[in-house]
């Protein structure tokens, strides 16, 4: 088990867990410390990047290994050997001279033994694959000069490209380009992975992602004390709530999801439909009294109240039972919704704020999140997509996705869920997920107010609000993957049975 400062994460997640830049060359450091050789690190990794570049290089025999003037041309220095006594035909092309090189990179560069070129576009000319180890994870500045002409050079060309740790010129903790950057096809690092391998632009630069065993101990994540993971069951499955044989419909909790007037109901059916398909026992929609008709006309499964105003939906929460309440889809923006927020937050039922209910305060947050914050025990969850986001937090509005959702979710004391293609769940003691297997399908009308669905439906059953919205982010994902191109929103709901099957829950007991 590792301990963080807020929860226990089990030894499944660990291979889940995400190091910035720092926290890796601190777990090289760690790994050093007990005993490992820092050249060791360096050969076992070489020795990785080789594997991958002949499962890429097929049947093809030119490798071309563009190495950089540090660690990541060490790495490459080591890879290229391998290569050439596994028989292929090696290159290599260097940025900068060869007797410049220090430490390790030195040692792995007089190694290889063979002839080294100057980095220019021109090495690339008839290679099979390529090696880009110019430049890791800890890039801080553009890459420029030849650098960059090597780069717009592979990128215009179709060989395939292995990037050693992160594509050269890719910020390896955000994401975020440096100013040009490789465009790889398939991507090795070391022990775990890095918030940019998973945030965009960089899940698309990277290609796939393979993780590569160098000798760093797992013990190590405990006193880097990692405080983001890649989204997956493994994070949040030993506290899903699967059904009990000693369960009923009242055991597993009862949501209630606000509607819209009567032009503007389908959003809340949407989301009542996600929590009756994630588990929760009970759903009801609380409607307007002119939506009425129209949601008794499409409601089976769901039960449905009349409510007038915050009072009416106040009266409605009086039944403690309802203990979990999504609010926001089509609510309509104004003083209206401001006011049947300050009731769920007042009631003390698990609330989800999506939408309007969060666009209704972008001119006073403080007013929502002190209401967030007058019971800090209460499961709250906010999950706006960058439009929302930016208008609820301007001060957030730019840079890494990850820091942007961390400092809402600390500035809120709401779980917040930030959704995207890499929607990252931040929690206000610095936890946080990054999710990246939505397919780009998802991004379909309706598909929002689903996902608000099943949070609301997990939080009925019990579970823990971050646990709770990272198990419905990769839900929600998984569930479109499942049914493929053609999604609209309405197919999530029913396909979720799918991919629940396939969680292979624990038997009823």
């Amino acid at each position: 088990m590792v301990k963080t400062n807020a929860q226990t994460i089990g030894t499944d997640a660990l291979g889940l867990a995400l190091l910035t830049p720092d926290e890796m060359g601190r777990a090289d450091r760690l790994a050093v410390e007990r005993g490992t050789p820092s050249l060791t690190l360096m050969e076992n990794a070489g020795r990785g990047v080789a594997r991958e570049a002949r499962n890429l290089l097929g049947a093809g025999r030119r490798v071309v290994v563009l190495c950089g003037p540090g660690n990541n041309g060490g790495d490459g220095f080591v890879a290229a050997r391998y290569l050439a006594e596994g028989g292929a035909e090696v290159h290599v092309a260097l940025l900068g001279e060869r007797a410049a090189l220090e430490g390790d990179a030195a040692v792995m560069a007089q190694r290889w033994g063979g002839d080294v070129a100057p980095l220019a576009p021109a090495a690339i000319n008839g290679a099979d694959v390529v090696v880009d180890a110019m430049f890791g994870a800890g890039l801080t500045r553009p890459l420029s000069g030849v650098a960059a002409e090597v780069v717009e050079a592979l990128n215009a060309s179709t060989v395939p490209v292995l990037a050693v740790d992160v594509p050269s010129g890719l910020d390896g903790g955000t994401g975020q380009a440096r100013g040009p950057v490789v465009e790889a096809t398939r991507t090795v690092t070391f022990f775990r992975r890095k918030p940019g391998h998973l945030l965009m632009p960089g899940r698309a630069l990277c290609g796939p992602v393979v993780v590569d065993d160098i000798g760093i101990p797992d013990g190590v994540l405990a006193d880097i004390g990692v405080q983001a993971w890649a989204n997956a069951p493994a994070l949040w499955s030993t506290a899903f709530p699967w059904p009990r044989l000693d369960g009923h419909k009242y055991s597993r909790g009862h949501a209630l999801v606000v509607s819209g007037p009567a032009a503007h109901t389908g959003a809340a059916r949407l989301g009542a439909r996600g929590a009756l398909r994630v588990g929760a026992g009970l759903v009801t929609v609380a409607s307007p009294p002119d939506a009425i008709p129209v949601n008794a006309a499409q409601l089976t499964a769901i039960m449905l109240m009349a409510f007038d105003g915050a009072a009416g939906l106040g009266h409605i929460l009086e039944d403690k039972r309802k203990n979990a309440v999504l609010l926001g889809p089509a609510l309509g923006v104004g003083p209206p919704t401001r006011q049947l927020v300050g009731t769920a937050l007042a009631s003390g039922a698990a609330t989800v704020l999506d939408a309007d209910a969060l666009t209704s305060f972008a001119d006073a947050p403080d007013v929502l999140f002190a209401a967030v914050a007058s019971d800090a025990a209460r499961s709250i969850v906010m999950t706006p997509h960058d439009g929302e986001f930016a208008r609820l937090f301007p001060g957030s509005a730019a840079g890494c996705k990850l820091a942007r959702a961390r400092d809402a979710a600390r500035r809120s004391g709401a779980i917040v869920v930030l959704k995207g293609p890499d929607t990252v769940v931040a929690a206000p003691d610095g936890r946080a997920a990054i999710n990246d297997n939505a397919p780009p399908w998802l991004a379909t009308a309706g598909a929002g107010d689903v996902l608000g669905g099943f949070v609301a439906g997990l939080l009925a059953q019990g579970m823990p609000a971050f646990a709770a919205a990272c198990a419905a982010v990769w839900l929600h994902g998984a569930a479109a993957a499942a049914f493929g191109p053609g999604l609209i929103a309405e197919d999530l709901p029913e396909t979720l049975p799918k991919v629940l099957r396939a969680l292979s829950g624990p038997d009823p007991r």
